[in-house]
């Protein structure tokens, strides 16, 4: 490790308290972007960021207003031939419910056996702020950074970047870089260090079910009337075969068979299916045949139902056949499919099902995204692998994300460039439960690593 670099990391080591605040006071902005009643913390979020980018010594920090949620930008273009790093990461967080299975309340971050506990501090608040801090400690202490910046920070990640595309097409220039880092994405296992060198699209469709014009006497009217409830259910419950496949005409038309090089791949990452299965409260491991789980979760598309609603559901009984019933369904999807001919797919399956006695009716999602892959041979994959591995101290493993984060695609399409992921929170987070939380531990190992990979990335080694 260069003078240089010793220099900032010792530089941030000293300033560890005050980032915490920081990190906390931005924990406590509601900036939950799927509910219009947030929309006050969706413009504190972006303020907050703004702000932190000018305290950094980025001058020209924006707040761009557009049609969705605010995005905010910044540059630092001061290395003339070195490369340019576009950091990206999102403010907006998931809804906190259920409120009330949170041990202290999701917007006031409380540190507890070396953890940050609050909503949005693992994704992607904390790992967000990391790169903004080691670009602000560079400037303070030498004057200058290793290499070029630009900053995307959006707030609809969320809520599928439904504007994010349109808003990248349309600032180019604003944009241009040589690769981006992406600081969200999280690390796979805390016990076990990894790269993502893939993710998931995504497409969304909700089905609505209408029957009778109102609630009715369950006793008076039952038998008689068609049950929107068991109407829905029962089309769900037709879009899978018994073997867990996917049973919607044309839905594996693009999936690519899994070779036997993915297959040996994954086979090689240590992996306990059961301890896996007993950490997220499951007796049993289910999905489509003939596909280890690794293999689903990873490269295999699928079709879940992520909400209904309908009936009464308060407590105690209320014997009624409910006027109507709802639900969400999403689908991830693998590299080759296209979300907006999926959720046409799915939409058809689910109209040719539509039962007796109730109006049927199926809206596709905005946002919807496709399957990302870094390339194999990706230098700056190859130098992330690296530095994670200096700073934990053991060899990361390759593996792929089932989630899906839409930016790869995006500024693949819009500006020619990859996407490698650099995020330190762990999938064991709860980053979408209650009680989400970022270990104080993986600060401070993020803040050491952007420090290294900006000096690297600058040619002033790790």
């Amino acid at each position: 490790m260069g003078h240089a670099t010793a220099a900032i990391e010792a530089a941030l080591s000293a300033r560890m308290d005050a980032i915490i605040e920081t990190l906390e006071a931005f924990v406590r902005i509601p900036s939950v972007s799927t509910d219009s009643a947030y929309a006050a913390g969706i413009a504190e979020g972006a303020r907050f960021v703004a702000d932190q980018l000018l305290r950094a010594g980025i001058k020209d920090a924006t707040i761009h207003q557009i049609a969705g949620h605010p995005i905010v930008t910044g540059s630092w273009r001061a290395a003339p031939g070195k490369p340019t790093l576009l950091i990206y990461g999102h403010y907006d967080v998931q809804p906190p419910d259920p409120l009330a299975a949170w041990t202290t309340p999701p917007f006031e971050p409380a540190i507890r056996d070396g953890r940050l506990y609050g909503r949005g501090a693992s994704d992607d608040k904390g790992p967000m702020l990391i790169p903004i801090e080691v670009v602000a400690t560079y400037l303070a202490v030498r004057g200058a950074l290793p290499i070029n910046v630009v900053f995307l920070f959006e707030g609809e990640e969320e809520n599928s970047s439904a504007n994010l595309e349109g808003f990248v097409a349309a600032h180019k220039s604003l944009l241009a870089a040589d690769i981006t880092v992406s600081a969200d994405g999280a690390q796979w296992r805390a016990d076990l260090p990894s790269v993502i060198t893939g993710s998931r699209g995504i497409c969304s469709l909700e089905i609505f079910v209408a029957g009778p014009a109102k609630d009715l006497h369950s006793g008076r009217h039952g038998g008689s009337v068609a049950n929107p409830i068991q109407a829905l259910v029962s089309v769900l419950a037709r879009l899978h075969a018994p073997d867990g496949s996917i049973a919607v005409p044309g839905f594996y038309d693009r999936v690519r068979p899994v070779s036997s090089r993915e297959r040996q791949a994954i086979a090689r990452i240590p992996f306990d299916e059961q301890a896996y299965l007993a950490s997220v409260g499951t007796p049993e491991g289910v999905g489509e045949a003939g596909y280890s789980l690794l293999e689903r979760n990873w490269l295999r598309p699928t079709l879940e139902y992520n909400g209904i609603i309908g009936g009464y559901t308060g407590p105690g009984r209320k014997t009624v056949i409910p006027s109507g019933a709802s639900a969400k369904v999403t689908c991830r999807l693998v590299p080759d499919q296209d979300p907006e001919e999926i959720a046409a797919l799915v939409a058809k399956q689910v109209r040719a099902f539509a039962p007796k006695g109730v109006k049927l009716e199926v809206r596709t999602g905005p946002g919807g995204s496709r399957a990302y892959a870094v390339p194999e041979g990706n230098s700056a994959l190859t130098l992330t692998e690296r530095i994670l591995g200096e700073v934990t101290g053991a060899v990361p493993d390759r593996v792929r994300m089932g989630a899906t984060i839409p930016i790869g695609d995006v500024f693949r399409r819009m500006l020619g460039i990859e996407t490698v992921f650099f995020s330190f929170s762990t999938s064991d987070e709860d980053y979408h439960a209650p009680n989400e939380f970022f270990r104080l531990q993986s600060l401070e190992r993020g803040l050491k690593a952007w420090v290294r990979l900006m000096q690297a990335m600058g040619g002033g080694g790790a």
